[in-house]
């Protein structure tokens, strides 16, 4: 499975260790899948997925000995895991996510008092970073154990918990809320993330810090804006809550108008097990357009093909269809010369302002989406511009280093 803080933390964990402070990378559930060097590498996988899983359905489990316990933590059961996990959605989850929500008083605890004890014996921590909220019930016995400010990243957890059913997404929320007083300091990726977190998660602003994302901008090139044909792109997972349906209508129009001759599509980042039947929906709807020789799918890719990938399109675009948090791809895009189509909403506003790197559109019409890309494709002028301004806010401001350094400022703080 493809995870993007998983991404975003990989990331930030490398650039400390390049700067020579002592930071650790603990994965949990499954082995990470990532495009760069893994910074877990050699550190044991904690709350294992089938583990916790188990745990939760069968009382019994809870009691049973660490070496099956351990058995089921091999990586070769991990990865079969992963393949399942990947066709699992939030509502089907719901009680599981409240358990770990709940932490030392979940059914999960046992997982929980493994990992307190490795690293009370291993790693005396200065701090503990939690990737997401989700994970905000391992906080207070963390904090109690260790002795050390416990700070939660923020991303994205709005979506999920929203997902799961009722009652267990409203218990969720609460439960959140409740366990918000065990943890020091909380990171949102945007202002707009941050905002949201405050006011549904009942953060205290003075709690809560907002830092942009940045990436590594190792073997990144600027792309040549291809004109002819143009290329128009599309990089996150190929789901529906990303907007990709909304993407191949546009570019149905955008053909049928011919108001960009020649334009293709190209399709890319991660696709799930549960995403293909939409997938293939998408692919069936471009074969009867007679499109499908114009548009390229490139799942699960590796880094040197993501890289090119970028640098062989004229304009992303994104639809996503729910409040992103951030949305690394735009970065992405950016630092490879690329302007961006986003929707009015969530994030993306604040993003496009603050870089000058694209323009924005309606939200969840393929036919405003349409136009604001057509609007940008016919105009070489504007589209250099927003290159050059993307470029320009990536190397000033988004990118791993300066990420980094906005976070060691704050650890700093923390005392």
């Amino acid at each position: 499975m493809y995870c993007g803080n998983c991404f975003r933390d990989n990331a930030l964990v490398t650039e400390f260790r390049r700067e020579g402070h002592d930071a650790l990378m603990i994965p949990l559930y499954l082995p990470l899948t990532l495009d760069e060097a893994n910074q877990s590498e050699g550190t044991p996988i904690f709350f294992g997925g089938l583990n916790v899983y188990l745990s939760q359905k069968f009382k019994l489990f809870r009691k049973v000995p660490n070496w099956l316990r351990n058995l089921l933590n091999a990586e070769f059961i991990m990865r079969s895991v992963g393949r399942i996990a990947g066709k699992t959605r939030g509502e089907e989850v719901g009680e599981l996510t409240l358990s770990m929500i709940r932490g030392e008083e979940g059914n999960q605890v046992r997982e929980l008092e493994q990992l307190v004890a490795w690293l009370k014996e291993h790693h005396r921590p200065d701090v503990v970073c939690l990737s997401n909220a989700l994970l905000i019930g391992m906080a207070r016995r963390l904090r109690e154990a260790l002795g050390v400010p416990v700070v939660c990243l923020l991303e994205g957890e709005d979506a999920f918990l929203d997902s799961l059913p009722s009652p267990e997404r409203e218990e969720s929320w609460e439960e959140i809320r409740r366990r918000v007083a065990n943890v020091s300091l909380f990171i949102a990726p945007s202002r707009y993330y941050a905002d949201v977190m405050a006011q549904r998660a009942a953060i205290p602003r003075d709690h809560l810090a907002q830092i942009y994302n940045g990436i590594n901008l190792d073997g990144f090139r600027v792309s040549d804006l291809p004109k002819s044909p143009p290329v128009l792109g599309f990089f996150t997972r190929m789901c529906p809550e990303k907007g990709l349906d909304t993407l191949v209508d546009a570019f149905i129009r955008l053909r049928q108008t011919d108001r960009v001759p020649g334009l293709k599509l190209a399709v890319g980042g991660g696709c799930q097990p549960m995403d293909e039947p939409f997938v293939a929906e998408q692919k069936e709807k471009l074969r009867a357009a007679g499109l499908m020789g114009d548009v390229t799918f490139q799942p699960n890719i590796d880094r040197e093909t993501k890289l090119r990938f970028f640098r062989e399109l004229t304009v992303l675009s994104v639809p996503a269809l729910y409040g992103e948090a951030f949305g690394l791809y735009l970065v992405e895009a950016m630092a490879s010369g690329v302007p961006v189509v986003v929707p009015d909403d969530a994030s993306f506003p604040e993003i496009v302002k603050e870089t000058g790197a694209g323009v924005i559109c309606g939200k969840g019409s393929s036919e405003a989406l349409a136009k604001a890309i057509g609007d940008l494709l016919v105009d070489r002028e504007r589209l250099a511009k927003c290159a050059e301004a993307g470029r320009t806010a990536v190397a000033e401001t988004f990118n791993i280093q300066k990420m980094a350094a906005a976070y060691l400022e704050r650890l700093a703080k923390l005392g």
